[in-house]
């Protein structure tokens, strides 16, 4: 998961990749996260929920474990929100791809059949590289 150049090794490398999952805020801790940790310091609350969409600044990735053993300084409150162990929702990888999917879902039928064109009405009008421009050859048109 994390590549090292030669000669460095561990965590801590000034080279370590992005890892792919979002892991624990706390030092040490590998785990993947599943827990939001927000502070609303005018009310002087902490507010756990479960894991954000993306990172943001001021927000604290955080496993189960240490989710679970959140405590505040006193005279801090900490809410929890529900949600914390139910899974992260799957975010598309990209967004032409996750409307392609959208729009197969609607466009298609299941028991429908695309036919394959007849290469005899097709007729191509030109070519660049391994594009080709075509048009129906058929007499009505």
């Amino acid at each position: 998961m994390y590549w090292y150049p030669r000669g460095v090794t561990g965590r801590t490398g000034p080279w370590r990749s992005v890892p792919r999952v979002r892991e624990c805020i706390r030092p040490g801790c590998c785990r993947a996260a599943v827990a939001t940790l927000t502070y609303v310091y005018s009310e002087r609350t902490a507010v756990l929920g479960p894991l954000g969409p993306s990172r943001e600044p001021g927000a604290y990735d955080m496993c189960a474990e240490h989710a679970e053993a959140l405590s505040a300084p006193v005279g801090w409150e900490v809410i929890r929100l529900p949600g914390i162990d139910d899974p992260a929702p799957a975010v598309p990888t990209d967004d032409l791809m996750a409307l392609a999917a959208a729009v197969r879902e609607v466009g298609m039928l299941d028991n429908e059949v695309v036919a394959e064109p007849d290469p005899a009405s097709v007729h191509v009008l030109g070519r660049r590289g391994h594009l080709s421009v075509i048009t129906d050859a058929s007499p009505d048109l």
